[in-house]
């Protein structure tokens, strides 16, 4: 499914230890490190999307979970030339996703990377709040941030202030510039 603007409707997802570190995963065979994430069905809504994407790369599943939080609405990206298929129609220039906060309510033995016939991580590992926003691919970093931006103050309200710290400036340098808008006098 792909929207009339050439973006295909997917969540994102932000699992998250008790202590404020997020769960982060090596996409099989390549060296990417990625949040989960997946495609919107036309029958689900996001959060019914979210729970089986959950499932399907992490074998979690709602009881597993405590969902402290999305985003208000979708954050867009766009894939670069190379990765876009044009044979593909309509053709797919980007993703538009909503983003969810989880707490892990389980034991780190229930997460399986291995459920599906075709798994998409093979490994994972825990990592400090902002790092994902400073090492996942770079067409994915502004969002990456944007949602982290927003999801920061449910993570803070269950981790505290330590764990999730301010927005830095290393991460805020990741953003693009804002325009200024230069008007005549």
């Amino acid at each position: 499914m792909v929207d009339p603007d050439g973006y295909r409707p997917n969540v994102g997802i932000v699992l998250m230890h008790a202590d404020g570190r997020l769960f982060w995963a090596r996409r099989v065979n390549r060296d990417g490190w990625q949040f989960p994430q997946g495609g919107m069905n036309t029958d689900e809504t996001p959060l019914e999307a979210m729970f089986r994407e959950l499932r399907e790369e992490t074998g979690l599943l709602p009881e597993h979970v405590d969902v402290l939080g999305s985003t208000p609405g979708w954050l867009r990206y766009r894939l670069p030339r190379r990765c876009v298929r044009r044979g593909n129609r309509p053709v797919c220039i980007g993703q538009k996703q909503v983003w969810f906060l989880l707490r892990m309510t389980c034991e780190e033995h229930e997460v399986r990377l291995d459920l599906t016939d075709k798994p998409e991580f093979d490994s994972w590992r825990w990592v400090d709040f902002w790092y994902p926003a400073e090492h996942v691919v770079s067409f994915k970093r502004e969002v990456y941030v944007r949602a982290l931006q927003h999801l920061a103050p449910h993570a803070r309200a269950v981790a505290g202030d330590t764990a999730v710290p301010p927005c830095g400036e290393g991460v805020q340098a990741l953003l693009p510039p804002v325009a200024v808008s230069r008007g005549r006098r």
